[in-house]
């Protein structure tokens, strides 16, 4: 492609002006979000929704998620049921996608032709802004190539996309650290495509039993036939491969063995309180293993930090399957995957 001059934006009003100029024109920006960096471009433009395709490396198979400011945004993009408008109610503006039957203003190209397009409402004062400014819903998925770590820093994303994109608005590092949740709300029970900080627990009351979405074994798998974003492929992986255990005397069972195999310089997600017992491995310190929520926010940061340093095999340890555990668990199998 060719290449661009990647504008660096801050938050100011003025630069919030000139990235809504961009997007208005059928360009690129990626900005924050309290999930991680999302990279926008007019939802209603088939054009500029190609640039995300191309800039990301993107197939077009796997849908976008469209961003809006306010309730007739939403209405632009999507019929709202009873039981979506008790969950927007409750958790939007947030980190829940709700899977809704689109309109006709959406192009096929946002859905991959599905009936229903993903929306939500960004909970972070930049992105409102900057989807307010524009005037117009954005489609944003995560402002990185296709199915690496996701970015949570301006710096992820240059690392990505320099050159690739319009611009990038810097907002500081992400408060989520992982995306939002995808709930289908029109299926009883609910379906939850992609567990994140808004959980089923969470979503329950409001809509009664929701179930988490099993996908196809790998084998029998086609991405065109896959509900929702991100759902049973390889998605949100470092360049290293990416080695998951189970516990503290797993994680050192097997670097021992890692190590005598000389694969390559080794890295280590290392929960606060956990020790290894070799020097030379490169280490990211991360929080108590029972702590998800600053598990979450420096999860892609902390892989990301390991493939700087050149590592073959990046070793993390899984964290309990419960609330926003769940979540990472969901990151981190999607990331391990071989295929």
């Amino acid at each position: 492609m060719t290449q661009l001059i990647t504008q660096r934006l801050t938050s100011s009003s003025e630069d919030i002006v000139r990235a809504a100029s961009i997007l208005r024109n059928g360009g690129t920006v990626a900005f924050p979000t309290e999930t991680v960096y999302g990279l926008g471009a007019n939802a209603l433009e088939t054009g500029a929704i190609e640039r995300i395709f191309l800039a990301k490396g993107r197939p077009h198979w796997d849908p976008l998620i469209v961003h809006v400011s306010s309730r007739a945004m939403l209405d632009q993009v999507a019929t709202v049921s009873a039981q979506a408008e008790r969950l927007i109610d409750t958790f939007w503006p947030g980190p829940l996608t709700l899977l809704l039957p689109r309109t006709n203003n959406i192009p096929d190209t946002v859905t991959a032709g599905r009936p229903l397009v993903g929306v939500r409402m960004p909970a972070h004062p930049i992105a409102l802004a900057l989807i307010e400014a524009a005037g117009v819903p954005l489609a944003a998925p995560s402002a990185n190539r296709f199915g690496h770590t996701s970015p949570t820093t301006a710096l992820h994303v240059l690392h990505d996309l320099d050159h690739r994109i319009d611009a990038v608005i810097d907002g500081g590092s992400t408060k989520v650290g992982l995306e939002s949740s995808v709930l289908d709300p029109n299926q009883s029970p609910a379906v939850l495509y992609r567990p994140g900080a808004i959980t089923a627990a969470m979503i329950q009351p409001l809509t009664g039993p929701v179930v988490l979405y099993e996908p196809p074994p790998k084998s029998t798998a086609e991405p065109q036939s896959l509900p929702s974003p991100g759902v049973g492929i390889r998605h949100y992986a470092p360049r290293a491969r990416l080695v998951l255990v189970n516990s503290e005397a797993d994680l050192n069972s097997r670097l021992a063995g890692s190590l005598i195999s000389d694969k390559g310089r080794i890295g280590v997600m290392l929960p606060q309180g956990w020790t290894i017992a070799d020097s030379s491995v490169e280490i990211f310190r991360w929080s108590a293993i029972d702590d998800p929520t600053i598990l979450a926010q420096t999860l892609f940061s902390g892989l990301r930090e390991l493939d700087s340093r050149d590592v073959a095999i990046i070793f993390c340890p899984l964290p309990r399957p419960e609330g926003l555990g769940l979540a990472i668990r969901d990151r981190l199998k999607k990331a391990a995957r071989s295929d």
